[in-house]
């Protein structure tokens, strides 16, 4: 058995955010599986739109994962309509810019991208462990590489990202010896569903969000825990020396964030072009 047998005929998904983008292109990859979906998302138009592009059974929920009560509801509906939920997909985040005094862009970001995880495991592992006893079961939670490499510019956004996966590996450690897998899911550059609505065209180096959505399942094939999507910039080797180059800043002595420094640029590039992984 592999963590991608999780995408089973029958089966349960419920994705945040799954309205559009990564999780409306995860919503389809487990339709095209035989998966019932579930999705949960606080754009209303944006759940109708979505509803139509799944051809198999589909719940959806006004849902805005900062607030307990909305997720008291969501699990009341599921247990009614449903009664059980094998895939977990707490993909729901903000992208708010802000920056230090900005009280509002601290605490709705934090709310949204880390206390959304907190409060879809609270509400749902339960049900997710209680699945485990008759089928696969799963959960993905989707991180960001700026929680990874921490580049300047949005602290909160930064922050968040960066608890989400710190919360990733424990639950992932936590669940070890049972039969629900973890996995942090970090698409790269990502041309989403609401981007594409705005009508801009999708970048050359942008992924589609269906790349992402194949990428999991490929790295859930090979029961990875961390899923950390490439794109058409930035290739699997460019990454994995960036984050190496981000922790040398702590055991180097470096200060911190030194990639973006002007009197360590230079120096940095150097570096992560010579880094061997």
């Amino acid at each position: 058995m592999v963590a991608a047998d999780v995408f089973a005929s029958g089966s349960t998904a419920l994705i945040t955010g799954g309205a559009s983008g990564v999780g409306l292109a995860i919503a389809k990859l487990c339709d095209s599986k035989g998966m019932n979906v579930i999705l949960a998302d606080r754009n209303a138009e944006a759940l109708e739109s979505a509803k139509k592009q799944i051809n198999g059974i589909v719940h959806t929920s006004k849902v805005d994962v900062s607030n307990t009560v909305d997720w008291s509801r969501l699990k009341e509906e599921v247990a009614r309509d449903f009664g059980s939920i094998e895939l977990l997909v707490l993909n729901a985040g903000t992208g708010m810019k802000g920056s230090w005094g900005d009280q509002e862009y601290f605490v709705k970001t934090l709310e949204t991208n880390l206390f959304g995880v907190i409060h879809g495991i609270g509400a749902f592992l339960p049900v997710v462990k209680k699945a485990s006893e008759a089928k696969p079961t799963a959960i993905v939670i989707t991180g960001s590489k700026q929680g990874i490499t921490n580049p300047p510019g949005n602290p909160a956004y930064n922050a968040s990202k960066a608890a989400v996966k710190s919360l990733a590996e424990q639950l992932s450690f936590d669940l070890r010896d049972t039969k629900t897998s973890a996995h942090l899911l970090v698409p790269g550059w990502t041309h989403t569903g609401l981007v594409a609505a705005s009508g801009k065209e999708k970048p050359e180096g942008a992924w589609a969000p269906e790349q992402v959505a194949d990428y999991l399942y490929k790295k859930m094939s090979e029961d990875q825990f961390y899923i950390i999507c490439p794109d058409n910039d930035v290739d699997e080797q460019t990454d994995k020396k960036r984050m190496l180059y981000a922790v040398g800043d702590i055991v180097q002595g470096r200060p911190p964030l030194s990639r973006w420094r002007e009197d360590w640029k230079d120096k940095a590039a150097e570096t992560i072009a010579n880094t061997q992984v």
